[in-house]
Protein backbone atom coordinates (compact mmCIF):
# COMPACT_ATOMS: atom_id res chain seq x y z
CA UNK A 1 0.00 0.00 0.00
CA UNK A 2 1.45 3.34 -1.02
CA UNK A 3 1.94 5.99 1.65
CA UNK A 4 0.32 9.35 1.15
CA UNK A 5 2.81 12.22 0.96
CA UNK A 6 1.90 15.75 1.95
CA UNK A 7 1.72 18.27 -0.84
CA UNK A 8 4.97 20.00 -1.77
CA UNK A 9 5.68 23.02 0.42
CA UNK A 10 3.64 21.70 3.37
CA UNK A 11 5.32 22.09 6.79
CA UNK A 12 5.36 18.59 8.33
CA UNK A 13 6.81 19.66 11.69
CA UNK A 14 4.68 19.60 14.79
CA UNK A 15 3.06 22.94 15.64
CA UNK A 16 5.31 23.49 18.68
CA UNK A 17 8.51 23.19 16.63
CA UNK A 18 7.89 25.95 14.10
CA UNK A 19 10.75 28.40 13.60
CA UNK A 20 10.58 31.37 15.89
CA UNK A 21 8.37 29.73 18.52
CA UNK A 22 9.23 30.18 22.17
CA UNK A 23 10.02 26.47 22.56
CA UNK A 24 12.37 26.55 19.59
CA UNK A 25 14.16 29.65 20.93
CA UNK A 26 14.54 28.00 24.35
CA UNK A 27 15.99 24.87 22.76
CA UNK A 28 18.59 27.01 20.95
CA UNK A 29 19.76 28.30 24.36
CA UNK A 30 21.14 24.82 24.98
CA UNK A 31 23.29 24.87 21.85
CA UNK A 32 27.06 24.47 22.24
CA UNK A 33 27.63 27.89 20.65
CA UNK A 34 25.56 29.52 23.40
CA UNK A 35 27.66 27.71 26.03
CA UNK A 36 30.85 28.87 24.29
CA UNK A 37 29.52 32.45 24.25
CA UNK A 38 28.63 32.39 27.95
CA UNK A 39 31.92 30.84 29.02
CA UNK A 40 34.01 33.20 26.88
CA UNK A 41 32.07 36.15 28.31
CA UNK A 42 32.71 34.85 31.84
CA UNK A 43 36.48 34.62 31.32
CA UNK A 44 36.46 38.00 29.53
CA UNK A 45 34.68 39.66 32.47
CA UNK A 46 36.99 37.99 34.96
CA UNK A 47 40.15 39.10 33.13
CA UNK A 48 38.75 42.62 32.74
CA UNK A 49 38.11 42.85 36.48
CA UNK A 50 41.55 41.40 37.30
CA UNK A 51 43.31 43.93 35.06
CA UNK A 52 41.12 46.78 36.34
CA UNK A 53 41.82 45.80 39.95
CA UNK A 54 45.58 45.64 39.40
CA UNK A 55 45.59 49.02 37.66
CA UNK A 56 43.40 50.83 40.21
CA UNK A 57 44.84 49.04 43.26
CA UNK A 58 48.42 48.71 42.06
CA UNK A 59 50.05 48.17 45.45
CA UNK A 60 48.20 45.07 46.67
CA UNK A 61 49.37 42.59 44.05
CA UNK A 62 52.64 44.47 43.62
CA UNK A 63 53.52 43.17 47.09
CA UNK A 64 52.55 39.66 46.02
CA UNK A 65 54.87 39.77 43.00
CA UNK A 66 57.70 41.27 45.07
CA UNK A 67 57.47 38.54 47.73
CA UNK A 68 57.24 35.73 45.18
CA UNK A 69 60.22 36.97 43.15
CA UNK A 70 62.36 37.74 46.19
CA UNK A 71 61.49 34.32 47.67
CA UNK A 72 61.58 35.89 51.13
CA UNK A 73 58.79 33.71 52.58
CA UNK A 74 60.04 30.36 51.24
CA UNK A 75 62.14 27.82 53.15
CA UNK A 76 65.21 29.81 51.98
CA UNK A 77 67.06 26.72 50.85
CA UNK A 78 70.53 27.88 49.73
CA UNK A 79 70.28 25.60 46.70
CA UNK A 80 67.26 27.61 45.50
CA UNK A 81 67.81 31.15 46.78
CA UNK A 82 70.15 32.03 43.90
CA UNK A 83 66.98 32.21 41.78
CA UNK A 84 65.57 35.11 43.80
CA UNK A 85 65.08 38.46 42.06
CA UNK A 86 65.70 41.17 44.64
CA UNK A 87 65.83 44.20 42.36
CA UNK A 88 62.71 46.33 42.92
CA UNK A 89 62.99 47.65 39.37
CA UNK A 90 62.88 44.12 37.92
CA UNK A 91 60.06 43.11 40.27
CA UNK A 92 58.00 46.13 39.23
CA UNK A 93 58.79 45.53 35.55
CA UNK A 94 57.52 41.96 35.91
CA UNK A 95 54.34 43.20 37.61
CA UNK A 96 53.69 45.81 34.91
CA UNK A 97 54.25 43.13 32.25
CA UNK A 98 51.67 40.93 33.99
CA UNK A 99 49.13 43.78 34.01
CA UNK A 100 49.74 44.52 30.32
CA UNK A 101 49.29 40.82 29.49
CA UNK A 102 46.06 40.65 31.54
CA UNK A 103 44.73 43.75 29.81
CA UNK A 104 45.52 42.42 26.34
CA UNK A 105 43.91 39.06 27.19
CA UNK A 106 40.80 40.88 28.45
CA UNK A 107 40.55 42.96 25.26
CA UNK A 108 40.93 39.88 23.03
CA UNK A 109 38.33 37.95 25.06
CA UNK A 110 35.89 40.87 24.99
CA UNK A 111 36.26 40.97 21.19
CA UNK A 112 35.76 37.19 21.08
CA UNK A 113 32.59 37.55 23.14
CA UNK A 114 31.29 40.13 20.66
CA UNK A 115 32.11 37.77 17.77
CA UNK A 116 30.28 34.91 19.52
CA UNK A 117 27.19 37.08 20.02
CA UNK A 118 27.29 38.13 16.36
CA UNK A 119 27.82 34.49 15.38
CA UNK A 120 24.71 33.43 17.26
CA UNK A 121 22.71 35.75 15.02
CA UNK A 122 24.38 34.72 11.77
CA UNK A 123 25.33 31.10 12.50
CA UNK A 124 29.07 31.51 11.82
CA UNK A 125 31.66 31.11 14.56
CA UNK A 126 35.06 31.05 12.85
CA UNK A 127 36.16 34.53 13.99
CA UNK A 128 34.76 33.97 17.48
CA UNK A 129 36.59 30.66 17.81
CA UNK A 130 39.87 32.14 16.56
CA UNK A 131 39.75 35.21 18.84
CA UNK A 132 38.54 33.12 21.78
CA UNK A 133 41.38 30.66 21.30
CA UNK A 134 43.99 33.43 21.30
CA UNK A 135 42.55 35.03 24.46
CA UNK A 136 42.14 31.75 26.31
CA UNK A 137 45.66 30.61 25.45
CA UNK A 138 46.91 33.97 26.80
CA UNK A 139 45.12 33.21 30.08
CA UNK A 140 46.57 29.68 30.15
CA UNK A 141 50.07 31.03 29.55
CA UNK A 142 49.72 33.65 32.28
CA UNK A 143 48.34 31.41 35.01
CA UNK A 144 49.74 28.06 33.88
CA UNK A 145 53.23 28.97 32.74
CA UNK A 146 53.60 32.25 34.65
CA UNK A 147 52.08 31.48 38.04
CA UNK A 148 52.09 27.68 38.35
CA UNK A 149 55.33 26.80 36.52
CA UNK A 150 57.54 29.87 36.98
CA UNK A 151 56.11 31.29 40.20
CA UNK A 152 55.22 27.97 41.80
CA UNK A 153 58.27 25.93 40.86
CA UNK A 154 61.10 28.24 39.79
CA UNK A 155 60.49 30.76 42.58
CA UNK A 156 59.21 28.05 45.00
CA UNK A 157 55.92 29.84 45.69
CA UNK A 158 54.50 26.51 46.91
CA UNK A 159 56.72 26.86 49.99
CA UNK A 160 55.10 30.13 51.09
CA UNK A 161 52.08 30.09 53.40
CA UNK A 162 51.57 33.87 53.08
CA UNK A 163 52.17 34.57 49.36
CA UNK A 164 50.94 31.49 47.55
CA UNK A 165 48.74 31.97 44.50
CA UNK A 166 48.78 28.39 43.23
CA UNK A 167 45.15 27.56 44.12
CA UNK A 168 43.82 30.67 42.39
CA UNK A 169 46.06 30.06 39.37
CA UNK A 170 44.85 26.44 39.12
CA UNK A 171 41.20 27.61 39.15
CA UNK A 172 41.95 30.09 36.36
CA UNK A 173 43.72 27.44 34.30
CA UNK A 174 40.80 25.04 34.79
CA UNK A 175 38.21 27.64 33.72
CA UNK A 176 40.21 28.74 30.66
CA UNK A 177 40.99 25.14 29.62
CA UNK A 178 37.35 24.06 29.99
CA UNK A 179 36.20 27.09 27.98
CA UNK A 180 38.77 26.30 25.28
CA UNK A 181 37.42 22.76 25.01
CA UNK A 182 33.84 24.02 24.65
CA UNK A 183 34.91 26.58 22.04
CA UNK A 184 36.32 23.73 19.94
CA UNK A 185 33.42 21.30 20.30
CA UNK A 186 32.78 19.40 17.05
CA UNK A 187 29.13 20.55 17.01
CA UNK A 188 30.23 24.18 16.67
CA UNK A 189 32.68 23.27 13.92
CA UNK A 190 29.93 21.37 12.10
CA UNK A 191 27.68 24.45 12.29
CA UNK A 192 30.40 26.46 10.52
CA UNK A 193 30.88 23.72 7.92
CA UNK A 194 27.14 23.59 7.24
CA UNK A 195 27.15 27.33 6.46
CA UNK A 196 29.83 27.00 3.78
Amino acid sequence: MAQAHPPTGTDTRSPGKAPGTRQNRLLRLGAPAVAATALTATVALYMTLVAFGNITDFGTNQQFVQHVLSMDTTFKDPDLMWRAVESRALQNAAYVAIIIWETLAAVVLLAATWFWIAGLRHGTYERARAAGTVGLVMVLLLFGMGFIAIGGEWFAMWQSSDWNGLDAAARNVALAAFTLLVVHLPAIRRADADRT
